[in-house]
């Protein structure tokens, strides 16, 4: 970031991506940090006033409904805060000359591609909670703001929230078979790497690279099936001691284990947009999820 002494609002932020977005903000920044339930994204007023009063330089928004399985139930919950909420914090981004960085996902794509999805590959989301981060996506188009990031991840895991490597843990230590589906392919994504790519674009932006705004995928680089990450994860944990009682993982398909909503069956991202605006390496998921395990023990 530059030198200037930044005033960074962050939504959402006792989140599992916020707590990384908050340590990786420069220590010269102001970083104010906003959640419910003092802070609703529904509430456009609300939004309109709070954002004026602070007349942030920069937005970060962390905020969203991501229970997906739930979304397919309260449908409307989740386009009031995945698909509206994000309008209005662009149109208070507009309204006081604020960059807005936005957090999507995969799930907006219907995976069934063979090839890492760039990000002006058609989309067609394939659940409720898919159809509504795209809405927040379109509703932050339509807005008329002209800078902003909006950043699809996928497979998020970090401290401080419910995750796939958590997860996997807990069940390690309480089963002697794990049934892990295999047939989903993706990229995990380690919150402390989404972080640092997001004041990555901002600082690229602070250089005067106005084209430098729009759309961009980023996740740990590699692919694997939710089976490899999980034989992954447990083998990573054995070797670093922590206690496992789990004998066996057996792959199983999508349909072996049926949810509420539909998961893309291949989403693995091209971050070649990405990676030349910033110039920079995105770390291997193996690399980062050793950090985020040697990050869990030391706090142990």
């Amino acid at each position: 970031m530059t030198n200037k002494v930044r005033k960074i609002v962050v939504i959402g932020a006792n989140g599992m991506l916020a707590q990384k977005v908050i340590e990786a903000a420069d220590s010269a920044a102001k970083v104010i940090c906003l959640d419910l339930p003092e802070f609703d994204i529904t509430d456009r007023v609300a939004v309109l006033h709070t954002i004026e009063e602070l007349c942030p330089d920069v937005i970060i928004n962390c905020a969203a409904y991501t229970q997906v399985d739930k979304c397919e139930t309260e449908e409307a919950l989740a386009f009031r805060v995945n698909g509206e909420g994000p309008g209005f914090l662009a149109e208070a981004a507009k309204e006081c000359d604020a960059v807005l960085v936005h957090i999507s996902t995969d799930y907006v794509f219907a995976g069934d591609s063979g090839t890492p999805y760039r990000e002006d590959d058609p989309v067609g989301p394939l659940s409720v909670y898919g159809r509504s981060k795209l809405k927040g996506e379109r509703a932050i188009i339509a807005s008329g703001l002209l800078r902003y990031f909006i950043l699809r991840t996928s497979w998020l895991y970090g401290p401080g929230g419910p995750n796939f490597v958590e997860t996997v843990l807990r069940l390690a230590a309480e089963r002697e078979e794990l049934r892990i589906v295999s047939d989903q392919i993706g990229s995990p994504t380690y919150t402390g790497d989404l972080a640092r790519a997001i004041f990555a674009l901002l600082q690229k932006s602070d250089d005067g690279r106005g084209s430098i705004y729009g759309i961009y995928h980023f996740s740990g680089d590699g692919a694997c099936s939710w089976y490899d990450f999980a034989s992954v994860i447990v083998a990573r944990a054995q070797a670093a001691g922590i206690p496992l009682r789990v004998k066996t993982i057996t792959p199983i398909t999508t349909a072996d284990y049926p949810l509420p909503a539909i998961r893309p069956a291949y989403s693995v991202f091209n971050k070649s947009k990405y990676q030349t605006a910033v110039a920079a390496n995105i770390p291997q998921w193996q690399q980062s999820l050793q950090i985020y395990l040697d990050e869990r023990q030391a706090i142990i």
